[in-house]
């Protein structure tokens, strides 16, 4: 159970159980993944728009499959950017190099469907044009931010040990180290709570894309001897189950595999399930989008409630209209971990307004590209990890 204040009811007070026990679950995929792959070509074209004008309505929707690239939705520029290839250098960054793989950047070919931002989204976003003379939510929705103790970088145990896994495939394959190694991979990581604190790691899962001439018990080693215990550091224990490749094979994989569309992995983009989601993705969308920056701002806040001691676990709500730079109502919730009233006092003294936001985070930087992989929240660097 949860400790909930908010605006509206600032008395309800729920403490939590402290004698549960459960298994949680949380997943992570690579840059190799479809849907990573068409995330971190939207990035890239954004950061190329902003690159050249911070002011840039960017809203970019890509779709892989096979030997094709789809891009499609709107974008409002003075920017020159040839998006072609901006694809293809994304690919080859990803690691699609091989002509071999029915996938890679100078064969794959380009079909692009982007018009302008509608006009009559840009009479409320626009500070010139909006009623208020300053700049709306360029869209209707509730974003959400957590943070908490579990690990040092305020992020829960399961989707941080979830993406060092990925992540550690990626930097195996790319120094050469494991050649047979490819870049779509997949990981997953249980958990044992007691008392709402992890105690140990019970299960984990690794799928990754490999060479046709590797074994599975090459593999599978590999995993178990290697990889995990190097990333997952104290959290490894010889009870840990493991689940290598469950199939035993997977040779083809990406974009020539499956079907890859951007904003299908929103949650190991967030917290692996551990906090709520308003359902907006991220990628491809530029700082105007409440999607993107007031859930990064949410992030930013709730890392602040913990950082201040109000509570070892915080997340926070915001809803907004579009066209309205005020938010429609901003809740604070604590699960019994701290001062819930205090916290929402905390909150509140912060400006939620996307002006606000977008220059104390300072979002008109060409920096998404960098948050695509490996979740956009408990990595340094970012200015929401602040």
């Amino acid at each position: 159970m949860a400790t909930v204040v908010s605006e509206t009811n600032p008395d309800s007070l729920i403490q939590p159980d402290k004698t549960t026990t459960f298994v949680f679950s949380s997943e992570s995929v690579s840059e190799g993944h479809p849907d990573k792959v068409c995330d971190f070509i939207a990035d890239s074209i954004l950061d190329a728009y902003l690159s050249q004008d911070p002011g840039a309505r960017v809203a970019c929707e890509v779709l892989c499959k096979s030997d094709t690239v789809v891009l499609g939705g709107e974008i409002t520029s003075t920017a020159k950017v040839e998006r072609d290839a901006i694809v293809r250098e994304a690919i080859r960054q990803i690691g699609y190099t091989d002509k071999d793989s029915g996938f890679n950047p100078d064969e794959v070919r380009v079909l692009e469907l982007i018009s302008t931002q509608s006009h009559d989204i840009a009479l409320g976003v626009d500070s010139e044009t909006n009623a208020k003379k300053e700049q709306g939510a360029g869209d209707q929705g509730i974003m959400f931010g957590f943070a908490c103790k579990e690990t040092p970088e305020l992020m829960p145990l399961p989707i941080s040990l979830a993406h060092r896994l990925t992540k550690g495939l990626a930097e195996d394959r790319k120094t050469g180290r494991l050649p047979w190694l490819r870049p779509d991979a997949k990981s997953q990581v249980s958990v044992l709570y007691e008392g709402n604190t992890p105690a140990a790691v019970t299960d984990v899962l690794v799928s990754t894309q490999h060479a046709a001439n590797v074994s599975h018990e090459e593999i599978a080693g590999y995993v178990r001897d290697e990889l995990a215990p190097r990333v997952l550091g104290t959290w490894f224990n010889g009870g840990i189950r493991f689940h290598v490749n469950p199939t035993g094979n997977f040779v083809l994989g990406g974009p020539a595999a499956d079907c890859g569309v951007t904003g299908r992995k929103i949650i190991a983009d967030t917290y692996g399930g551990a906090a709520h989601h308003g359902g907006g993705a991220f990628s491809g969308k530029d700082p105007s989008k409440v999607d993107r920056s007031a859930a990064y701002f949410c992030r930013y806040v709730a890392r602040q409630v913990v950082a201040e001691g109000l509570a070892t676990k915080a997340e926070i709500q915001v809803a907004y209209a579009i066209g309205v730079a005020q938010p429609i109502s901003i809740k604070a919730e604590t699960f019994g971990t701290g001062d819930a009233r205090a916290a929402l006092e905390f909150v509140k003294g912060f400006d939620f307004r996307p002006a606000a936001i977008i220059e104390r985070l300072s979002l008109l930087q060409p920096i998404y590209s960098q948050t695509t992989n490996y979740g956009h929240f408990g990595r340094a660097g970012l200015p929401w990890e602040c």
